[in-house]
């Protein structure tokens, strides 16, 4: 199933689960200025957010993991078991804010015509791009709580070291704060070596998106989600995997 196909798949189950949310808002806010940690500079990012709620209400914060975006997380497996009346997140009594992270969603990424020739960001920089969302572009001093799954874990973590007063609560899931090793860095390292050597790649200047850049991203998605008893439930055997792939 082709990346499009996935995105559309999903964005349609996350509008479908919260059709009747409480002022269901998406918006983009530029930073202007934003210094990389590498040190490299762009005169404007932009950083788009999804929001749930009044915004009056407690503010919680919520963070993507690899691949993903802020809508992605008004899914059934996400959202649909938080944000709903009742639900520990209900979005009726707080003001939930979704952003994409730089690289990701509809904020700034390489794909938008930089391509290779876009800041080397990492996570450090998208806690600064969503530090200022927060701040500079919402008003926020403080906010009641931040939980972020995977990727989003790991910036939740970063969070706390370098803005340990602006949360009344931390939640990271899925993730440790230590540096990648393991099998999860061996098979990002893959991932990312067959998209460069595939001749479509050019050296980054590539003009089409690259074969292997679709072989990657389904192979990470299975690699990364869902987990083996749900694979096995849904493949149990080598007719119903042979389907599913």
């Amino acid at each position: 199933m082709g990346k499009n196909v996935i995105g559309a798949v999903l964005t349609l189950v996350s509008t479908l689960v919260f059709a009747q949310a409480p002022q269901l808002r998406e918006a983009t806010w530029i930073a202007n200025d934003f210094r990389f940690h590498t040190g490299e500079t762009m005169s404007e990012v932009k950083l788009h957010y999804t929001t749930l709620g009044e915004p009056n209400n407690d503010v919680v914060v919520v963070l993507h993991g690899t691949t993903g975006s802020g809508t992605r997380m008004l899914g059934p497996a996400f959202g649909g078991e938080l944000f709903g009346p009742g639900q520990p997140l209900d979005a009726t009594k707080y003001f939930i804010i979704l952003p994409d992270a730089i690289g990701h969603g509809k904020s700034s990424k390489p794909s938008d015509g930089l391509r290779a020739r876009f800041p080397r960001y990492n996570y450090d920089d998208m806690v600064l791009a969503q530090y200022r969302l927060v701040t500079e572009g919402l008003g926020l001093k403080r906010v009641r709580l931040i939980i972020g799954n995977s990727m989003g874990g790991m910036n939740v973590w970063l969070w706390g070291v370098k803005y340990p007063d602006f949360a009344d609560a931390l939640v990271p899931m899925a993730s440790m704060p230590v540096a990648m090793s393991g099998r999860n860095y061996i098979m990002r390292r893959l991932i990312v070596d067959s998209i460069r050597n595939d001749a479509d790649w050019k050296g980054g200047d590539y003009t089409v998106q690259p074969k292997s850049a679709l072989f990657a991203q389904v192979y990470y998605n299975f690699a990364t989600n869902g987990g083996n008893q749900s694979l096995q439930r849904q493949a149990g055997t080598r007719d119903a995997a042979e389907k599913l792939l």
